[in-house]
């Protein structure tokens, strides 16, 4: 096999890398080519664990369903989460290698360029290109010494680099000039193009600028691709991203509580599929009390979350809500905060030993050093209460916790451990991506339509047809905005 490759950078952190590799990895795939994203080192809190029980991060998901194949841990080799008191839980290969300080991993790091090169090699023996992304910014001064993300990834797989810089923040001139200039002469060399992302107005204003900058760094700008927005995750940025949806007429409130260690908000994601619902992120307990859904999501640490949810008032707050039959629905870590306690004896979380919780579910959480990753496949086989008629209906997710939970809620699925109850007006499951399950969601926006008078219908469509239809528009404005000529010239070496 022919094998190519690419590799996109940023001048920073948000300035679109994810979204171009995805745009290119959609055009090559829909130009006839087998296309497989790439990244060495990916810090963030939203994970999704594959067929084979791997934790990879879910940027490289949805980079690998718009290049139409499965998620496979060699994707990602190397996945940081942050949980909290300076500490991040490093993950190699989808398996965790446990907690380590910033200084503990930037000696570790050294040992991982093997595991790099072997998750490349398994692209390179499959697929004819691979679109490789960066992280963060190439010319981090204090950072370069054994990169495992940027230009020690170029050198290390010999891949010809575009740079991405975002117009929308302002300076974009200076930024990839000062990108540019930052780095080694055998840097630049390996910088090919550079793509201007998020621009606002009229092109021609821009073009006397390009035409000076080009000659200022010799190389060719590739295109200017335009502000947009596209319903599909994103790993940054979920409170701005579910904030716009207020723009639009509502009549069912669904109120996310942002937690400091929120994991995995693309969750909530399909939610806005349904044109009556209306999705804010919550913070103070001023902000609840007139909604008719509250989601508590994932959490990279329970025992912190649980601690700032009764200082600011909110875990009173729900207690109270519930009990007037407000929805709840608990998430992973949400549905450990609804326990009675949760005891890290092993110190999982940090020193703390236990902790109530606040106790509207009889459950207890047992902390554990290994974490349960795992795609599931099921049946909810019928709730109470609110969810009385909530029976029959398949579901999928996926696992990814260090926990074990037991006590004597009622388990609505065939699993001879808990992974999703019910009680009365509370559901609370482990799977992650459980509103991605179209029959579910319907059932229970439906419910509020019932309780609320409001006529009963579904979303037109599914959440994953959803996405497609969103990487198709994605892949259309690439091509109109990016040289895709050149990007074949790039990866042919012409």
């Amino acid at each position: 096999m022919n094998h190519k490759k690419i590799m996109i950078m940023g001048t920073a952190s948000g300035v679109g890398k994810s979204i171009i590799t995805a745009g290119l990895c959609r055009v090559f795939f829909k130009d006839g080519f087998s296309v497989a994203p790439f990244k060495s080192q990916n810090m963030a809190l939203n994970s999704y664990i594959t067929k084979e029980g791997a934790e990879i991060g879910r940027a490289q998901v949805v980079q690998a369903i718009a290049s139409g194949i499965e998620p496979r841990y060699y994707l990602n080799p190397i996945l940081l989460k942050p949980n909290g008191n300076g500490r991040i839980q490093v993950i190699i290969n989808g398996s965790s290698r446990g907690n380590m300080s910033s200084i503990e991993y930037g000696k570790y790091k050294k040992e991982l360029k093997k595991d790099i090169i072997n998750a490349y090699l398994k692209i390179k023996e499959r697929f004819e290109i691979c679109v490789i992304e960066g992280a963060g910014s190439p010319v981090e001064l204090n950072l370069k010494e054994d990169d495992v993300a940027n230009m020690g990834v170029a050198h290390l797989l010999n891949a010809p680099v575009v740079l991405v810089a975002d117009i929308d923040k302002g300076g974009v001139f200076a930024s990839i000039y000062g990108t540019i200039e930052l780095m080694e002469k055998e840097e630049r060399e390996r910088v090919k193009g550079v793509i201007i992302n998020k621009f606002r107005g009229d092109l021609d204003v821009l073009k006397s600028g390009i035409e000076r900058l080009e000659n200022l760094i010799k190389i060719p700008i590739l295109g200017v691709v335009p502000y947009f927005h596209l319903d599909i995750e994103e790993e940054d940025g979920a409170t701005e991203k579910l904030e716009r949806i207020k723009e639009r007429e509502k009549k069912i409130r669904i109120s996310v509580l942002k937690l400091k260690h929120i994991s995995n908000f693309t969750d909530f994601e399909p939610l806005k599929l349904y044109d009556d619902v209306e999705i804010n992120y919550v913070e103070r307990v001023s902000d609840l009390g007139d909604e008719e859904i509250i989601i508590i999501p994932g959490s990279k640490n329970t025992i912190d979350d649980i601690i700032r949810l009764k200082e600011n008032g909110i875990a009173s707050k729900l207690i109270e809500l519930s009990r007037e039959g407000k929805i709840i629905i608990g998430i992973c870590g949400g549905m450990q905060i609804l326990g009675d306690k949760v005891i890290d004896s092993d110190a999982v979380e940090g020193e703390i030993e236990e902790i109530s919780g606040l106790a509207l579910l009889n459950l207890q959480t047992v902390l554990k050093k290994d974490k349960m990753t795992a795609q599931y496949v099921g049946v909810l086989r019928g709730g109470e209460g609110i969810f009385k008629d909530l029976r029959d209906i398949k579901i999928k997710g996926y696992e990814i916790h260090q926990g074990i939970t037991t006590g004597i809620e009622k388990n609505i699925t065939d699993d001879n451990r808990i992974v999703a109850v019910v009680k009365e007006n509370i559901f609370a499951t482990y799977l992650h991506g459980i509103f991605e399950n179209k029959e579910f969601s319907d059932y229970l926006i439906n419910k509020v339509r019932e309780l609320k008078g409001i006529k009963q219908k579904g979303s037109l469509i599914s959440y994953e047809e959803y996405r497609l239809k969103e990487l198709d528009r994605l892949e259309d404005i690439i091509r109109k905005s990016v040289d895709i000529k050149k990007i074949y010239g790039i990866i042919e070496g012409i």
